[in-house]
């Protein structure tokens, strides 16, 4: 038996993040994110599949994003990644403006929320990349 599947054995795989016996942030084959953290290379890959899965769960949603321009596609993709594929959904009025393509009112929209406030310059890049279609 190799190293790696003895390792595995003996940690047990956990895919979400929980408490070792001594308290630390553990998750994986026996991680412990409290200590060790991730690399950036690691964080770049958790990265990489976050955004296959947001994309998936945004064009299930939305079939028409499909036929978007991949800037104003990427603003919505980004919006989800941060809210939720359940939090983009409440977002009626921009979504319903993006479908018939009236961009100043899609940006006004995502403006004109919570969500907006609470995380600044981001609502007010991605308003923007929906209005003129170029990314900010």
């Amino acid at each position: 038996m190799t190293l790696k599947e003895q390792l595995m054995r003996d940690e047990g795989l956990r895919l979400k993040p929980y408490a070792d016996t001594t308290g630390h942030l553990t998750i994986g084959f026996g991680r412990n994110l409290t200590q060790v953290g991730i690399s950036l290379a690691e964080a770049e890959l958790l990265l990489d599949h976050d955004i296959q899965r947001t994309t998936a769960d945004v064009l299930a949603a939305f079939l028409w994003i499909a036929s978007l321009d991949d800037v104003r596609r990427e603003a919505l993709v980004n919006m989800a990644f941060n809210l939720g594929i359940g939090g983009l959904l409440e977002f009626r009025k921009m979504l319903a403006a993006c479908q018939r393509g009236d961009w100043p009112t899609a940006a006004i929209e995502a403006l004109n929320s919570e969500w907006a406030q609470q995380v600044g310059d981001r609502a007010y890049r991605l308003s923007r990349q929906l209005e003129t279609g170029e990314r900010v």
